[in-house]
C-alpha cells in the first residue's frame, strides 16, 4: 500500500516561495491613517517629554545614577559573555548586512526593490534623526561622567539617545513592517520589540548607557517606523526611476534604439489623393515613353528565319544518322504536282 510523506513545514515554505516568482499584488502599502498618526504624535509627545526630564535633572536623571551604582555587571557576571554577543544585535553594521540579504533576496524573488529602498531610507531618516540629537546634546556616558547627579548635557558626548536600541528597533521593526501578512506582522513585530528591549537593556547592563539613553532610544527607533508611509510615494518613485535608468543601461549595452512613438495620423482629403494617383501615372506614363523601344525577341526554342510550312521544309537528313543522303528526293507539294511518265515495256 502507497503512502504519501507528510510535508514538513518548511516544505511547505519552499513550496510557498516556489508559487511566487513574480511580484506580488496582494501587498498592502501602509498608508498613513489615523490611527497611525494618533501613535506618531503620542511618542513624539513622549519623546520630548524624556529629553525635558533629562534637561532638568529631574527624578529620571537620579534613576539613572541609581542604576549606575548598581553595577548590573558585576551583580550578574555570570552572564556577561551572553550579553556581550546579544548586544551585537543592535549594532549597525551587522544587523544591516544581514536584514540587507534577507530582504536582496525576497527582492529579487518578488522582482521589486521595495523592500531595499525602505530598509536604506529607514536607516537614512535613523542617521539624521538619531545622530543630529546625540551631537545636539552632547550627553557623557556612566563611564566618563564628571559630576555625581549631574545630566552630563552639553559635555561633548553622543550617547543620547542609545543608538544601539534605536537601531535594533528600525532594523528589526522593518522586517515587521515589510510582512505580507496579519499574522506574520503581529509576530514580526513581537519578535523585534522582544529583540530591542533586549539589546537596551544589556547597554545598561554593561553600563555603556544610562536608563534614559535607552528608553529615548526605543521612542526614537518607533518615530521612524511610523513615519516611514510619508516616506511610500518618493520610496515608489526612486524605484521606476532606478528600473528606467536599467533598462536604458540595457539598450545601450546591446545597442537596441528603442522604437519611436508612432506618428499621428493625418486626415487626408480624397481630393489630394485622387490627384497623387494621376501624377503617378503620369509619371509612370513619362517613364514608358522616355524608355527606348525593344524589339520584341524570339524565344530560344524557335528556330531563326522567315516562318515556312512544313510542306516547303528541305528535308534534313538527322546528325549521325546511317542513312545516305537522297539528292533526288523531291518536296512532298512537287511529288503531287509533277508526275513521272509511264514507260511501256
Amino acid at each position: 500500500m502507497r503512502t504519501e510523506r507528510n510535508l514538513t513545514r518548511l516544505d511547505r515554505v519552499f513550496a510557498r516561495l516556489d508559487r511566487e516568482p513574480e511580484r506580488p499584488a496582494h501587498i498592502d502599502v501602509p498608508k498613513m491613517s489615523r490611527h497611525r498618526i494618533a501613535l506618531f504624535s503620542a511618542t513624539l509627545a513622549f519623546y520630548l517629554a524624556i529629553v525635558w526630564l533629562v534637561v532638568i535633572t529631574s527624578w529620571l536623571v537620579r534613576l539613572d545614577w541609581l542604576v549606575m551604582f548598581f553595577r548590573p555587571y558585576q551583580q550578574w557576571s555570570g552572564i556577561h559573555w551572553f550579553v556581550d554577543y546579544y548586544v551585537v544585535l543592535g549594532q549597525r553594521g551587522p544587523t544591516a548586512v544581514m536584514v540587507a540579504a534577507w530582504l536582496g533576496w525576497r527582492s529579487w524573488r518578488q522582482h521589486t526593490l521595495r523592500p531595499l529602498l525602505t530598509l536604506g531610507a529607514s536607516l537614512l531618516l535613523l542617521n539624521i534623526t538619531v545622530g543630529a540629537a546625540k551631537l545636539g546634546m552632547g550627553r557623557l556616558g556612566p563611564h566618563y561622567a564628571t559630576t555625581i547627579g549631574s545630566n552630563e548635557m552639553g559635555l561633548g558626548g553622543d550617547i543620547f539617545p542609545s543608538g544601539h536600541t534605536a537601531n535594533a528597533v528600525v532594523t528589526w521593526g522593518i522586517l515587521a513592517y515589510l510582512a505580507s501578512t496579519p499574522r506574520a506582522r503581529r509576530w514580526l513585530s513581537a519578535l523585534s520589540a522582544v529583540t530591542s528591549l533586549g539589546v537596551g537593556l544589556a547597554t545598561v547592563y554593561l553600563g555603556t548607557h544610562w536608563l534614559s539613553d535607552v528608553v529615548l532610544g526605543w521612542a526614537a527607533g518607533l518615530l521612524i517606523l511610523l513615519a516611514l508611509p510619508w516616506c511610500e510615494p518618493l520610496i515608489a518613485r526612486a524605484e521606476v526611476a532606478i528600473f528606467d535608468l536599467r533598462d536604458r543601461w540595457r539598450e545601450r549595452r546591446t545597442g537596441t534604439v528603442p522604437s519611436p512613438a508612432a506618428p499621428v495620423a493625418v486626415p487626408v482629403s480624397f481630393t489630394s489623393a485622387a490627384t497623387a494617383t494621376t501624377a503617378q501615372a503620369e509619371a509612370a506614363a513619362a517613364r514608358e515613353a522616355a524608355a527606348p523601344a525593344r524589339s520584341p525577341r524570339a524565344p530560344v526554342y524557335l528556330a531563326p528565319g522567315p516562318h515556312s510550312t512544313r510542306s516547303e521544309r528541305t528535308p534534313v537528313t538527322p546528325v549521325g544518322s546511317r542513312r545516305p543522303p537522297h539528292s533526288d528526293r523531291l518536296p512532298r507539294g512537287a511529288a503531287a504536282s509533277t508526275a513521272r511518265p509511264l514507260t511501256g515495256g
